[in-house]
């Protein structure tokens, strides 16, 4: 079943442009894959300069991180609010995202829980390559 963005508004703690991702594709219990065309809108929150850096993928990758949260049944999902503790092994191989004309993939993939404590792999794709990808860990405030 498709998640659109009007659910996905429902589920994050962000609102208006702010709210970067436009459908769920994909989720389970361990992860999760959204796509975007929000990196081409001239009106992005997160340009700078009139470009997108690839880096603002991290950003991306949080909202997916906090929308599987939120849907997810486990003791994680009552969770509404994180905080991203670190990011590691970010590679980026582009120097913008809005460069790229096809929607982005965002895929987040759950790598461990525990407490308030999570750790998601994460990827941003096109269609032809991987544009930024790494690990965070997310503190989760329980709402």
């Amino acid at each position: 079943m498709l998640i659109g963005p009007d659910q996905i508004r429902a589920l994050v703690p962000h609102s208006g442009k702010m709210c970067l991702l436009e459908r769920v594709l994909n989720w389970d219990e361990q992860s999760i894959q959204c796509e975007t065309s929000s990196h081409l809108d001239i009106d992005n929150p997160l340009r700078h300069d009139g470009r997108l850096s690839s880096i603002c993928g991290i950003e991306y990758a949080a909202q997916a991180m906090a929308l599987h949260a939120a849907l997810c049944s486990n003791a994680v999902a009552s969770a509404r609010h994180g905080y991203l503790a670190s990011v590691r092994d970010a590679n980026c191989t582009s120097a913008s995202l809005d460069g790229h004309e096809s929607p982005l993939l965002v895929t987040a993939d759950l790598e461990f829980a525990h407490g308030s404590s999570v750790i998601y792999a994460f990827s941003i794709e096109n269609s032809v390559a991987t544009l930024i990808s790494g690990r965070a860990a997310v503190v989760l405030r329980q709402d």
